[in-house]
């Protein structure tokens, strides 16, 4: 047989999800791997969908997505960021912002063309640019810093092969969010350089202690910017696969063509939900905020008093805490944690080699499952101390 793609063969399977099978197998196993919300999709949200079935909402849509959902994607931008999004033609609906990732880059990307992001990582975001043909370029952050995007390390990354810089704030893994003016001075570099900007704002809505900034609503940024956006997290809709990107008419138009050669469209009855969420969502969205925030405020306490130095997260759902002090590498601490104590983790060094010492934690998880993953947590690391 000849070989297989050598670009697929290169990338390791995900990190997260091979903790996440095992865990799943595992009796009396706490998880706090998976980022995804324990909230079911809000009831009227469900029901929007079962009506749009129930009436014969069964086939596909326009390529772009529904128009009326377009529309209220662009006033939701419009309103609540002053991002100005033409319906028409400049916001394409996705499978999830998974997909809207994927089709940006396969639209911006030439063979060899560099893309810069910052590290620790959400775990595609290589993959993704090199199944596309280009090169990652990983700039680290450091944790004593706040995982704040380092603008010197970000210039001396720039090459006459870079073609975008990859932003999410706020960020997955770290929660960390940065503030309007460091994304002020990444937007004048991208202007400089001539670079596009691809930012993942998944997180929006999910947000403490800050205020989030939408990347395209800064001065000069709309013009080179894909926005994504969706609704798995905010609304707890994970399963209902349904994102978007916002861009300039002819970059939506080259993604849309990946999008129309590969899934057509995504599907009419989660549309319809998005419909709703927008509409009406905004009370459970705010609801299943603050009990984010009463958990993460518990977990981040608990992990400094065990000894796990933890920056507080401004934003997402995930704490990153550093385990150097146990003397283990992430995968180790990872490993030994869930045979022993029956706790799954991610370990750090799947969001990239910055990410090593540290773990993620997602508190997406209900408070009494943190309370006990966070007692045997902190028997684990005396365990160890000894």
């Amino acid at each position: 047989m000849k070989p297989l793609s050598q670009a697929v063969a290169s990338v390791p399977p995900s990190g997260i999800r091979r903790f996440f099978d095992v865990a799943a197998q595992l009796e009396d196993c706490i998880s706090l791997g998976v980022g995804e919300p324990d909230f079911v999709t809000p009831w009227h949200i469900r029901e929007a969908a079962i009506w749009a079935i129930e009436k014969g909402f069964t086939t596909y849509t326009s390529n772009y997505g529904l128009f009326t959902l377009r529309q209220r994607i662009a006033a939701y931008l419009k309103a609540r960021y002053g991002a100005d999004y033409s319906p028409e033609n400049e916001i394409l609906v996705t499978v999830g912002v998974s997909e809207g990732l994927d089709i940006a880059m396969r639209a911006l990307l030439n063979p060899g063309d560099e893309v810069i992001f910052f590290e620790p990582s959400y775990v595609s975001y290589a993959p993704c640019v090199l199944f596309a043909g280009g090169k990652p370029v990983a700039v680290p952050t450091d944790y004593r810093l706040g995982f704040q995007p380092d603008i010197d390390r970000l210039r001396e990354a720039i090459t006459p092969r870079t073609k975008a810089i990859l932003l999410c704030y706020p960020n997955n893994p770290t929660g960390a969010v940065a503030p309007r003016a460091t994304l002020e001075e990444i937007v004048r570099i991208a202007v400089e350089n001539d670079l596009y900007l691809i930012s993942d704002e998944i997180y929006d809505r999910l947000i403490y202690d800050a205020e989030h900034t939408c990347v395209a609503s800064l001065p000069g940024a709309a013009e080179r910017t894909i926005l994504l956006g969706g609704f798995s997290k905010s609304y707890a809709m994970t399963g209902w696969r349904i994102g978007y990107a916002c861009a300039p008419a002819p970059i939506i138009e080259m993604m849309m063509k990946v999008h129309q050669y590969t899934m057509l469209c995504a599907p009419i009855a989660a549309q319809k939900a998005a419909e709703e969420a927008l509409e009406h969502g905004e009370p459970e969205v705010e609801r299943m905020r603050r009990e984010y925030d009463r958990r993460r405020r518990l977990i981040v306490k608990r992990l400094n008093e065990i000894g796990l130095e933890c920056v507080p997260p401004q934003g997402a759902f995930y704490v990153f805490p550093s385990i150097r002090c146990t003397g283990l590498h992430s995968e180790a601490f990872t490993e030994q944690l869930l045979w022993e104590e029956r706790v799954a983790v991610v370990p750090g060094n799947v969001f990239g080699n910055s990410g090593e010492g540290h773990v993620r934690l997602s508190y997406a998880t209900s408070l009494p499952k943190i309370e006990e993953a966070l007692h045997r947590i902190e028997r684990f690391v005396n365990k160890k101390a000894k």
